[in-house]
Formats: structure tokens, sequence, C-alpha cells
């Protein structure tokens, strides 16, 4: 009984280790492309990575993750979902930074 408990406890470490080796992986939404939106986000299939890359393209950076929201076939539950997942690059930032005013003005 005493191996079997040790393979089991063995088997459980394993998939606990990779789930969080899985959790881990992160994806900038603003600079993936389909095909890793895809392979990263859960519940993300190829036709909504490419929505998501087409409403960037034609609407610019995200300026959050809440923005995908705005995608077809996106919603709060699945930004939630993947939450961990998701990053927003640095391209947002700079798209929602006011432009610099010179000293004394």
């Amino acid at each position: 009984m005493k191996p079997f408990a040790t393979v089991l406890s063995t088997l459980l470490l394993s998939v606990f280790l990779a789930a969080g080796a899985h959790a881990q992986e992160k994806v900038d939404i603003n600079k993936a492309d389909a095909a890793t939106l895809d392979r990263v986000l859960d519940g993300v299939g190829p036709a909504k990575a490419a929505a998501i890359v087409a409403h960037r393209d034609k609407h610019g950076p995200f300026r959050s993750a809440e923005e995908l929201a705005e995608v077809k076939g996106i919603g709060l539950a699945l930004i939630e979902q993947n939450r961990d997942r998701i990053t927003v690059g640095a391209t947002a930032a700079a798209a929602k930074a006011p432009p610099a005013q010179p000293p004394g003005q």
C-alpha cells in the first residue's frame, strides 16, 4: 500500500506543478498574435483570438484588460478567468498619455 501512496503523491504533485507553470504564462494583449492568444488564454479559441487582433488593429491598443469586453464574444467572466495571464504593455500607456506641456504653460 505504501508504494501506491508514493506513486499517487508523486502524480498529484506533478499535476499541481504543471498547472502552476501553465498559469504562470502571460500574454501582452497589445503585442500577441492570434496563435499566442489562442494558446495562452483559456476559453479563447482561434476565432476569438482573431477577433481580439482585428479589434486591436482597428481601434488601437487596449488600455486595460477590461477593454477586451468590447470584442464580440469576450465577456467579463472570460476576462476574470484569465486575469492572471493578461498583461497590457507599454504601447497602451503611451496611447493614453496626454501630450507633454512645455514649462510655464
